[in-house]
């Protein structure tokens, strides 16, 4: 059977090639964000650090570590949607095939056993190529996150050998794993059903796609409903991800929606290519759910995590705006006494260290590095309206801070500096905030000299009635860099939106390439089985532009019809968004990147657009006699 998948593979390889890259770049995608996650696990701090740069150094690097894990997760989720689409519309493409085989005594074991060993043989192909080709993903990627600041310089994935055995695996898998549904049900259409386009061969949507489209729309809507309850932290993570199985829902349902939404483009009365085009559309079922796919998913996840990252940073800036009362900031190293200046009135200093939290016990016992703020209770209250009391913060005690995701006020944890480790009781806590902050506050008398002399800090100064903001200014410039209240808030927003960014390419970068790749591959793929097509319509007078400029409507009325659906699965990140700033700030914030959602629509249209004309032309070379005389 194998001998025959290999003839079969070699006499239809133009299906086989978009099958074969699909496999080659998940490997890649998946291999090389493992090897970096590992590295970054991995990962010493440089010689010659001091105790406290030691510990921000491992508080820096659980950040890449939970960035590198979603890279990690994401693509595994492409790469299983993208396979599995890319195999599934291969096989749809050579159900004729397929009945004729069971005509002539190939039972659906055989037929099944046939795409399972071109499933093999495209998946050996896929990882032998996918394994060099993830060095060098692996190399760029570690060149990103150089770059965009989540690693140190100089940090490279490292090799293991281990990583072979990983990759075949997980090509083989996969490419298994896409093949299985496809090859049941092609097994079970009868032969003369799929020859004649009756019955079961006709019908798309089964009663096992309708349960798997529901559990996606509960799945997506429960993550929105969830998200304004879920605070800050949850909140957003919820929103952020109410978007893929909205975008997985979609894209189960594609073979519905994207006909009855083609009813709907707009057609010049008396066009016969637009009415042709959009005939097609309709009638073409698989053809046009499987070329809108890799679309609606590009098109979801891109805008759904680019659109909740703004919202969240303008959410965030508009709170702390209203969360701050004071005129300046002074940013400088370590504690300042800034409260004898003439013409302050009031100033909170708040000093930025890490420390080692241990919280619960026993098999519960979570351990992790994360920033805290050293403080003066009474003054960070005058600093921050709506802090509540913190007068309990004394002694050895902390405050869960605004950034609290881990502690709670009544919790008794273990904090750990670079010298000493105290068991403490958490007698207070801030309201966390969509802008987060510090995991805990502590006061003063708890943190040696030592570690906040070369801590970052800043302190919000408030000045006197009738005080002279020049002379106050140029005091407290002899101890640290001066911002106007407001122009520190928007340089802290902008860094923050920033560290979006870059989150946001990091996670997104290649696997929106890979994405892409997915919907080119599917109008290859679609374009390769319609020679015949082509010259049936060429062969009734249309000549072989009008032929092409059918190709391009009809890929343009599917990107249309995509892109609104995926901005519909992105809708349910944007609802989430709006409930979740909504319950947390009191307000409602939905800030798009409109910049990037035009960039979307171009790419895409350019993407399928090219795709469409080139594939087209080159189907259409030869004469139409002979691609009509011609055995397929």
């Amino acid at each position: 059977m194998l001998r025959m998948s290999w003839a079969g593979f070699l006499e239809r390889w133009t299906l086989f090639v978009g099958a074969a890259l699909a496999v080659c770049l998940g490997v890649a995608l998946v291999q090389s964000s493992l090897l970096l996650l590992i590295s970054a696990a991995t990962l010493d701090p440089p010689a010659g650090l001091g105790a406290g740069d030691r510990m921000r150094f491992a508080m820096h690097a659980e950040a890449s570590i939970a960035v590198i894990a979603l890279v990690l997760a994401f693509s595994v989720l492409l790469a299983v949607f993208v396979i599995s689409s890319t195999f599934a519309f291969t096989v749809a493409q050579r159900r004729r095939d397929l009945a004729l085989l069971r005509l002539v005594g190939g039972s659906p074991g055989h037929v099944r056993r046939l795409l399972l060993g071109e499933a093999v043989l495209l998946g050996a192909i896929g990882v032998i190529t996918g394994v060099p080709a993830g060095l060098a993903v692996m190399e760029f990627q570690s060149w990103l996150l150089v770059t965009l600041g989540f690693v140190p310089p100089g940090f490279a994935g490292e090799w293991r050998g281990w990583i072979l055995a990983v990759s075949a695996g997980a090509g083989l898998g996969l490419a298994v794993a896409g093949v299985l549904v496809a090859a049941r049900r092609a097994a079970r259409v009868r032969p003369l059903e799929a020859l004649r386009e009756t019955g079961e061969a006709t019908r798309v949507m089964t009663a096992g796609r309708w349960a798997l489209a529901l559990l996606f729309v509960a799945g997506a809507v429960t993550l929105t409903i969830l998200s304004p309850i879920g605070g800050p932290v949850g909140g957003q993570a919820m929103a952020s991800t109410a978007a893929i199985p909205a975008v997985l829902a979609l894209t189960v349902l594609a073979p519905v929606l994207v006909p009855a939404a083609a009813l709907l483009l707009p057609i010049r009365p008396g066009s016969v290519l637009g009415e042709l085009a959009r005939a097609n559309l309709r009638d073409s079922v698989r053809r046009s759910a499987s070329t809108a796919g890799p679309l609606i998913v590009l098109v979801g996840l891109v805008l759904a995590q680019a659109g909740a990252g703004t919202s969240f940073t303008a959410a965030a800036q508009a709170e702390q705006r209203e969360h701050t009362a004071a005129d300046l900031v002074v940013e400088a190293t370590g504690p300042l006494r800034v409260a004898d200046v003439p013409g302050v009135a009031a100033a909170s200093t708040e000093v930025e260290v890490p420390v080692t939290i241990t919280t619960g016990s026993g098999e519960d016992q979570d351990t992790s590095v994360e920033p805290a703020l050293v403080v003066d209770p009474a003054a960070y209250t005058l600093a921050h309206p709506g802090s509540g009391s913190l007068t309990a913060l004394r002694g050895r005690a902390a405050a869960a801070g605004p950034g609290a995701d881990e502690v709670s006020a009544g919790d008794r944890i273990e904090v750990r500096f670079t010298e000493g480790a105290f068991r403490v009781p958490v007698v207070a806590a801030v309201p966390t905030t969509i802008a987060g902050g510090a995991e805990l506050l502590l006061p003063r008398d708890l943190v040696a000299d030592a570690l906040l002399a070369d801590a970052p800090s800043h302190t919000f100064v408030s000045l006197r009635p009738g005080a002279d903001p020049s002379a106050v200014r140029a005091a407290l410039g002899q101890v640290g860099t001066v911002w106007e209240v407001d122009t520190w808030l928007a340089r802290d927003g902008a860094a923050r939106q920033a560290t979006s960014n870059a989150v946001f390419v990091v996670i997104m970068g290649l696997g929106a390439v890979y994405a892409l790749i997915g919907v080119v591959n599917s109008g290859v793929i679609a374009a390769a089985a319609r020679r015949r097509e082509f010259a049936e319509a060429r062969a009734t007078g249309l000549t072989r532009g009008q032929v092409v400029r059918l190709a391009l409507t009809e890929s343009f009325g599917v990107t249309a019809v995509a892109l609104l659906l995926g901005g519909l699965a992105a809708g349910a990140s944007f609802a989430g968004v709006l409930g979740t700033t909504s319950a947390v700030t009191g307000s409602g914030t939905l800030a798009l990147p409109w910049g990037l959602v035009a960039a979307v629509v171009v790419v895409a249209f350019l993407a399928t657009g090219a795709t469409s004309v080139i594939t087209s032309w080159s189907a259409t070379r030869g004469r139409p006699v002979t691609l009509l005389a011609a055995r397929e």
